[in-house]
């Protein structure tokens, strides 16, 4: 599938206040990923045979846009970060829960070193397969509602592939970060980066269907750079 995508378009820079976040102090990055036209047709699943989890989903939202807002869109600082003492990953873990036969969320970002608690809400045996590059992978069953599995990862790596070896409808993405500036856009489309030292960055935003938007952001010692990203899917 070819994809089309509209250039990102910064918008302001205003002062709104300090950033509370992974740094005790900065600027911030906020703004909206949008989807331009009308969304392509998702997928139909077929889960006619998993009783537990028949017709709850009919489709796989690969891409799922509310209200023109764009939904499960990573967004991070590429580059430009400035040397500086290591950030300690958070200890409160990124959850992943397997309900309906779905990822929920689809698209997950987690700091290295940060919990990854991986859920099973389904009354049925789920085998989550995890194939990664620069980390350890795994492959690990839940077999029974209300499990828990917790991983962790040591490198910087985008688009680690997740998957259900029992439920091939089931696919979801993993990123994992040497650095706290990211986000994962919710229904809204919103994301906000906290606690930058000034300073111009590469921000990227990056789906798993509708490609990667870079822009260069100004940011300043406090307050916030506004920004925003379009897409639309491409014939």
């Amino acid at each position: 599938m070819k994809h089309v995508m509209l250039s990102a378009t910064i918008l302001t820079v205003g002062l709104l206040g300090s950033a509370a976040g992974p740094m005790a102090q900065g600027g911030s990055v906020t703004g909206t990923v949008k989807f331009s036209g009308t969304p392509p047709a998702n997928p139909k699943v077929d889960m006619s045979d998993e009783a537990a989890c028949k017709g709850k989903y009919p489709t796989d939202p690969v891409i799922t846009v509310t209200g023109g807002n764009l939904q499960n869109v990573l967004v991070y600082v590429k580059s430009g970060l400035p040397a500086g003492p290591k950030v300690t990953a958070p200890t409160t873990p990124v959850v992943v829960d397997q309900e309906g036969c779905l990822y929920h969320p689809r698209t997950l970002a987690v700091m290295a070193g940060q919990p990854l608690e991986i859920r099973n809400s389904d009354p049925v045996l789920h085998n989550i397969k995890v194939v990664a590059k620069k980390n350890r992978g795994f492959n690990i069953s839940q077999p029974a509602k209300g499990m828990k599995t917790t991983r962790t990862f040591t490198a910087q790596e985008i688009a680690i592939p997740v998957a259900c070896n029992v439920h091939g409808w089931m696919h979801a993405n993993l990123n994992v970060f040497a650095h706290p500036f990211f986000a994962v856009t919710g229904a809204d489309g919103s994301f906000t980066l906290k606690g930058l030292p000034a300073g111009t960055y590469e921000v990227e935003a990056w789906h798993e269907k509708l490609g990667t938007q870079t822009m260069s952001v100004a940011v300043p010692a406090t307050g916030s750079a506004a920004a925003t990203f379009t897409f639309k899917a491409g014939s």
